[in-house]
């Protein structure tokens, strides 16, 4: 049997995804969505190693892929499309055989460049004592 918390309200579908494009928000529920995406994005599981990469100055592909490790090709090549998109990442072509790309972080990733580093450092002093508390838990739970 599961324990759930029935004092916790279930939330509405609509607070659990940002709407469709064609159905209007409530200034609220744009403002959180808007929030929400963007702190997924930089936030994501590979985003933050591209961001601190790119904000060292240009970096190439080939680059992104041996500094990150685990990440595959096809994820390294969708996380850096959305961050351009997102005017994160600025990517340049140059017209070489064959093309040479680089990307470089923009001015909006760089002002979020010390946050990210501030995020990094703190996992790394902090990740021996998170994996002790999780052993415990999981040993105290019987999950482990």
């Amino acid at each position: 049997m599961s324990q759930r918390n029935s004092d916790v309200p279930e939330p509405a579908a609509s607070e659990l995804a940002c709407a469709a494009a064609d159905v209007p928000f409530t200034p609220g529920q744009a403002k959180a969505c808007t929030v929400r995406e963007v702190l997924d994005r930089v936030g994501g599981k590979w985003s933050i190693g591209i961001l601190v990469a790119a904000s060292q100055g240009p970096v190439r592909f080939t680059e992104l892929e041996r500094h990150i490790e685990g990440i595959s090709r096809r994820m390294l090549t969708l996380t850096l499309r959305n961050l351009e998109r997102d005017g994160l990442l600025h990517r340049k072509v140059y017209p070489t055989v064959p093309p040479r790309v680089e990307y470089t972080a923009t001015p909006m990733a760089l002002e979020l460049y010390e946050s990210l580093v501030a995020l990094t450092s703190w996992a790394e002093r902090h990740r021996r004592a998170i994996a002790d508390a999780r052993g415990a838990y999981d040993r105290a739970h019987g999950t482990a």
